[in-house]
């Protein structure tokens, strides 16, 4: 098939008063084919091919929806259309789930990178709400993420006291096998009750204080109005919920924890975005400090009801 372009050529040449033999010999085009575009009103249109449907067609219109219903990693989009059947990679679905998701404008921020052992990050917000014994009861979700390996680990919680928020700090101690020589937090009430500039200078809730005395790191408050000094544990909120919460389905409250810790052994296992390692193989170069080099710290709350069902 001729292009447009040699289709006006073939036309010029004959209103310049070519024959059909010579506009052959001077274009190596048949006289046939010659005559028949010279006949023809219209430039030759290039026909599609029939395209062959991908593995990933028959799923486009429920990534699209679910995408619209929630802001859901792509990670998470694959896992759910593997269940229904989906053979192909998980790079076929990233980069449609990048081309079709919703867009949000994001502002760059510098990124500050912590050395072995040196900093956490926690973060404790509100996830939504789960029904327990016919009663609907806030949920809330404790994240710690270790600055240099990326090992992260997260609980949800009923209650936001200081006695939670200490065993949440024990039980992440207990995963990571230690803990390092500081933690960055929010300036929240249960660890901090009159923030100064700097932050040793602050008045600290006394029952936080006697823990981190205990153990020996030094607490950290983030700047006001800096959440990019969090950037790390921040993301981490969000991806438990758009990777782990969002579209879930829980039994009851021990359920929806030992659905996480699931979850946390997958993403703890594979290969971490920033530094292109496995978080738990980056853990081993942490160095942090030994749970068993300090004697057992006993929370004294009675309010603490954090294994309730």
């Amino acid at each position: 098939m001729l292009t447009g372009e040699r289709y006006h050529m073939l036309r010029d040449l004959y209103d310049d008063g070519l024959s059909i033999s010579e506009i052959a010999r001077q274009t190596g085009h048949d006289r046939n084919t010659i005559r028949k575009y010279l006949n023809s009103e219209i430039p030759p249109m290039r026909k599609e091919r029939p395209r062959n449907p991908g593995k990933i067609d028959p799923y486009k219109e429920y990534i699209i929806s679910r995408l619209n219903e929630d802001p859901l990693s792509a990670s998470r989009i694959y896992r759910e259309i593997q269940e229904m059947g989906f053979t192909g990679k998980y790079g076929i679905v990233k980069i449609f789930v990048r081309k079709v998701r919703p867009k949000v404008e994001v502002l760059a921020v510098y990124r500050f990178e912590t050395k072995p052992g040196v900093q956490a990050q926690t973060d404790w917000a509100e996830c939504g709400r789960i029904e327990i014994d016919g009663k609907i009861r806030k949920l809330y979700c404790f994240t710690m993420t270790l600055g240099y390996s990326r090992m992260r680990f997260a609980e949800f919680t009923l209650h936001m006291d200081v006695f939670t928020l200490i065993q949440c700090h024990l039980n992440a101690f207990q995963y990571f096998g230690g803990y390092p020589q500081e933690i960055l937090y929010d300036n929240m009430k249960q660890i901090v009750l009159d923030r100064k500039p700097v932050s040793s200078d602050s008045t600290w809730n006394s029952k936080f204080e006697d823990f981190f005395r205990h153990f020996g790191f030094i607490p950290r408050l983030c700047r006001p109005y800096r959440p990019q000094t969090k950037g790390k544990i921040e993301n981490m909120v969000k991806f438990v919920k758009r990777d782990f919460f969002m579209g879930g389905k829980f039994s009851s409250f021990s359920d929806i924890n030992s659905q996480l810790r699931q979850w946390l052994f997958r993403v703890n296992s594979i290969s971490q975005g920033t530094t292109h390692e496995i978080p738990f193989e980056r853990l081993k170069q942490e160095g942090l400090q030994q749970i068993d080099s300090v004697l057992p710290y006993n929370i004294k709350g009675e309010s603490y009801r954090l294994k309730e069902r």
